[in-house]
């Protein structure tokens, strides 16, 4: 069961690579849009093996009546970067309207924003919207190499100095603990990349005594601490053995079973798809930002959507959700 969310008929109107393995796709959308604020994702269709499936994207700042996003493609992806890296200008899919959980304040004197790879695509849009009402902020950008950062010659013009982009292979490297004690008490850090740099940055501000509710992230739905590997689920109260595959999700496996599960964002964040594990013979690869560290130590739970085994079985409850097929 996925929440209801406004469909709309979508036609690629325009495709561009935008950076080392970043293709921009724009589409035009049938029907006038709502507006949006930045960090507002979409929900897209998508066939992976012949089956369809739903991925969430970040909208990019865009002409009237089109949606714009910027997809990595990913060497362990799942499925979804290489399907919008095949789409062509004419095709046809369906797209919903853009919704946010990743959303500025606006209350602040001034604004970190951090975002790591391909982490970029919500902060561009954050960043624009404040240099448009002329708040104070600062983006600090961090990629393997300049020649993966998109958007970087833009949020340069933009900023100026307010841009630091830090490139792996030209030895440079985000302070963050440095940067976190340059904002003013009131200060707030939006954060966008993968887990490794999050996980960094959240220590950093617990350090430093800042208040949670004043730090903002997302991460990506496919950055976890190993390589995918195939595994399998057991779930005892509907009988059922379902192989998870390394390029789908748990809970993708999990319902082409048969299994009615309960989901919302697939990015690991709102907790919807969260099952019991009664047993595992594999470490679990957490990739949600729903549960504590304390709890993905206690390995009591996981997001079925994002997080996964490294390999061999696990038992899991999953409540309630129907009878067996």
């Amino acid at each position: 069961m996925l929440s209801s969310s406004e469909w709309r008929h979508a036609r690629v109107i325009d495709v561009a690579e935008i950076a080392a393995d970043v293709r921009a796709v724009t589409f035009a959308i049938e029907g006038s849009l709502p507006p949006f604020d930045p960090g507002s994702h979409l929900s897209i269709r998508v066939m992976i093996d012949g089956l369809p499936a739903v991925r969430s994207y970040t909208v990019i700042p865009s002409s009237s009546g089109t949606l714009l996003i910027a997809v990595k493609r990913h060497p362990h992806s799942r499925g979804g970067s290489v399907y919008i890296w095949s789409l062509k200008v004419g095709d046809a899919t369906e797209v919903t309207v853009p919704e946010n959980r990743f959303a500025l304040s606006w209350r602040t004197s001034r604004y970190l924003l951090i975002a790591g790879g391909i982490g970029i695509t919500p902060i561009y849009g954050m960043a624009r919207a404040l240099a448009a009402r002329g708040q104070d902020f600062r983006l600090v950008y961090g990629a393997h190499s300049r020649a993966q950062m998109a958007f970087a010659d833009e949020l340069t013009a933009l900023g100026g100095e307010r841009v630091a982009l830090f490139a792996k292979d030209e030895g440079r490297a985000i302070d963050l603990k440095a940067e976190i004690a340059a904002l003013p008490a009131d200060g707030e850090l939006y954060m966008c990349g993968p887990l490794g740099i999050l996980d960094a940055a959240k220590a950093a501000w617990a350090e430093a005594g800042r208040p949670v509710s004043r730090l903002r992230y997302e991460v990506f739905g496919d950055s976890g601490r190993f390589t995918e590997a195939p595994f399998r689920i057991e779930v005892p109260a509907l009988n059922k053995v379902v192989e998870v595959r390394s390029d789908q999700s748990m809970l993708e496996a999990l319902i082409q079973s048969g299994v009615d599960m309960i989901y919302d964002c697939q990015r690991g964040e709102c907790g919807l798809c969260a099952v019991e594990v009664i047993s595992a013979d594999a470490a679990i690869d957490h990739r949600d930002v729903f549960f504590s560290p304390e709890e993905k130590a206690g390995n009591r739970r996981m997001c079925a959507c994002v997080s996964r085994l490294t390999g061999g079985s696990a038992a899991i409850d999953i409540g309630y959700r129907g009878a067996p097929a």
